[in-house]
């Protein structure tokens, strides 16, 4: 199938994009199961092929794109995989296009709205979940806009070219962390990821390279030499041999190897140089173009691949923690504005951005890099100002600014994020300003936090998991408010009803706190370790071409470590979160619920471990909570039996429907989780 736009010489002001979608397979989706009044549903994947003139305004502050290679017509050219499930009659549709972002690679927004099973090729009848989406009549596409991925597992990949400076190729100081955790690892892809594309080195001699360790982010880096580590790979397979398991080494120009083996929970650096960047910010372009085609596409004589055939009136965007950041980073970067000025989504929902953006449109950009914890990629570019929404001052540079500004074309916004981002992502920011005081938040905006929750929360979680961490991860469940807030974004965008007025901790309520005010707060709970305090934002100089997106300088000069006020929310005599919007189990807990988990001893003890929230079960009983000395009140205490407590849930789940939070056809879904006592999500011990 084909889409093409007239278009005229390159460099035009008329000019418009080309596109050609071909859809490689269609195949009946779930067996044909009819979903309500919408009827089945078909799954269509291809490739959709992008021609750009990098001359363009529409996307000339695209880094490097005039180094990238140029077809006959003065044309750039790039491919992504695409997959979308359409009604199979597109008028029972309900007219909406609901975009996942996918990240790294990975379909996610069918997993966490119908609670489904993972998956990057949903076909299945168990692939539909509960159906919310499929109900409601959303016709659901992902495409890829990551670049440097690797293919396997179904990922979904997108074609760049890569930059380059005339016939050479194009070098530049690159810099990667390496957090082993486990004992045993003596080999990394430079990209730090298994699933990512490395920068090659430009040779295999290490004079060009420093690697160094710490134990900790601020520690003073300690140089290995050249003589204990060099650029290879291990080779590994077939099995067992007479003599054994067998493996060798050989160079490689894109993978680091250390004899002695990576050292759990240090944290290694290496900064090279490194050749061949890729045209990364395409990325949003692809997003941009294709969105743009479906939605606006019309079937004529020259344009005739259009598979959705004008069956979309308004268009989503939903994404979670690195697809979250790279939604504020399109948006911030004007991308939601077509080649042809017309606003591309309606409506946006970047879950678990914390504070990111920016960090995709840059040379030699990673972009499955993680968002900047306390312990891993502290000193990564991907939270810089602008954080908030609103027009805010940074106080360091002056500099003024904010993620929208541009009103005809910035989408409707509900931003959600979990206690998480308080403590990792340097959440506070989205909504005060850089010294920490309130803003007011957009009229076009709504800002929720998921109180007490965690940063991923897998919404078919059985049982309790463990981590590196001390505690549990955090068991709090989401998934119905994920629903709720996207049937709140399409009443706005169709009906002009607003949803729900902001729901966050504030300074003006006391409910958002310095991190000295939030441990006086925190109960007593024997022998719990808690965090030094929040991830602190640093002030970093990345060179004189930082302005540019071209981060020049590894590793940065840090100028401050705390340039920026980071404030967490306040807690209860439970320690969990009491402003925001609270889930059933944290209305109702059997634990205290946290956004921070710390490391145990030997992985980088004391600090907060990536993501991972925590949940540490109440005592059971009044004499357990006694002979213990914990200040929390014990379960039977609160509830008497558990009858107590799954009616204590319908309640806390039922005052979220009337606050326009839930579904009412959750409310018997969090009341069946809630018998025997929540087992065996919950860890409940003797009654």
């Amino acid at each position: 199938m084909r889409a093409t736009i007239l278009n005229g010489p390159p460099g035009a002001a008329s000019m418009t994009n080309l596109i050609r979608i071909d859809v490689q397979d269609r195949q009946t989706f779930a067996g044909g199961m009819k979903f309500d009044s919408v009827g089945s549903y078909e799954r269509l994947t291809g490739r959709a092929h992008f021609r750009v003139d990098p001359l363009a305004a529409a996307q000339a502050d695209v880094i490097d794109i005039d180094k990238a290679e140029r077809d006959a017509n003065g044309l750039i050219k790039f491919a992504t995989d695409f997959c979308i499930l359409k009604p199979t009659d597109m008028t029972r549709g309900n007219g909406g296009l609901f975009f996942d972002t996918g990240n790294r690679g990975n379909m996610r927004a069918i997993q966490y709205y119908c609670d489904a099973p993972a998956t990057n090729t949903p076909l299945k009848v168990a692939h539909a979940g509960n159906g919310f989406l499929f109900r409601r009549g959303y016709t659901i596409v992902a495409a890829a806009w990551q670049g440097d991925l690797l293919p396997g597992q179904g990922r979904m990949l997108l074609d760049l070219p890569i930059a380059k400076d005339g016939d050479k190729p194009i070098t530049g100081k690159v810099r990667t962390e390496f957090i082993a955790s486990e004992p045993g690892i003596y080999c990394f892809p430079l990209s730090g990821r298994s699933s990512t594309r490395s920068h090659p080195a430009v040779s295999l001699e290490q004079e060009h390279a420093t690697l160094t360790r710490r134990q900790y982010q601020t520690d003073a880096r300690q140089i290995i030499p050249h003589s204990q580590w060099r650029f290879a790979r291990i080779d590994q397979g077939g099995g067992l041999h007479a003599t054994g398991s067998e493996y060798g080494f050989a160079p490689s120009l894109e993978h680091i190897y250390l004899p002695g083996g990576f050292e759990p929970g240090w944290i290694y650096e290496i900064v090279y140089e490194a050749k061949d960047p890729l045209v990364m910010g395409l990325g949003h372009v692809a997003i941009r173009d294709f969105v743009s085609f479906l939605k606006y596409g019309q079937k004529d004589e020259v344009n005739t691949s259009n598979p959705l055939d004008q069956g979309i009136e308004r268009a989503y965007i939903y994404g979670r923690s690195q697809t979250g950041r790279l939604i504020r980073d399109f948006i911030w970067r004007g991308f939601n504005e077509d080649a042809s000025g017309r606003k591309v989504f309606d409506g946006a929902l970047p879950h678990v951005s914390g504070a990111g953006g920016k960090w995709l449109n840059q040379r030699f950009a990673n972009a499955v890099v993680a968002g900047g914890q306390q312990h891993e990629d502290h000193y990564c570019p991907a939270d810089r100002f602008p954080f908030a929404y609103a027009e805010t001052t940074d106080h360091n540079t002056g500099k003024t600014d904010s993620i929208l500004k541009r009103p005809l074309t910035d989408p409707l916004i509900i931003h959600t994020q979990t206690a998480t981002e308080y403590w990792q992502r340097r959440g506070s920011l989205v909504h005060t300003d850089t010294l920490g005081n309130d803003l007011a938040i957009p009229e076009n905006v709504r800002i929720y936090a998921w109180a007490s929750t965690q940063h991923t929360s897998d919404p078919n979680l059985e049982r309790p998991q463990t981590s590196i961490g001390l505690n549990y991860l955090n068991i709090a469940q989401t998934s119905m408010l994920f629903r709720a807030m996207l049937d709140a974004m399409d009443t706005w965008v169709r009906e002009g009803t607003a949803p729900p007025p902001s729901a966050i901790p504030t300074r003006a309520t006391g409910t958002l706190l310095d991190y000295d005010d939030w441990r006086k707060q925190f109960p007593t709970i024997p022998g719990q370790l808690i965090p030094s305090g929040p991830n602190q934002l640093p002030l970093m100089d990345f060179g004189p071409e930082e302005t540019l997106g071209i981060l020049a300088q590894e590793p940065p000069e840090v100028i401050n470590e705390a340039a920026y006020k980071i404030l967490v929310p306040a807690v209860d005599s439970d320690g969990n979160e009491i402003a925001g919007v609270r889930c059933p189990m944290v209305q109702a807990p059997l634990g205290t619920y946290t956004g921070w988990n710390v490391r145990k001893r030997g992985t980088g003890h004391g600090a907060m471990h990536e993501f991972s929230g925590s949940y540490i079960p109440l005592p059971e009983t009044p004499e357990i909570q006694a002979a213990t000395g914990d200040s929390r009140i014990s379960i039977l205490a609160r509830y008497k039996d558990n009858d107590g407590y799954i009616k204590a849930i319908e309640k806390a789940a039922k005052i979220l429907v009337i606050n326009g939070f839930m579904l009412e056809e959750d409310v018997s879904r969090c009341m069946a989780q809630a018998e025997n006592w929540g087992r065996p999500l919950h860890d409940v011990q003797g009654l």
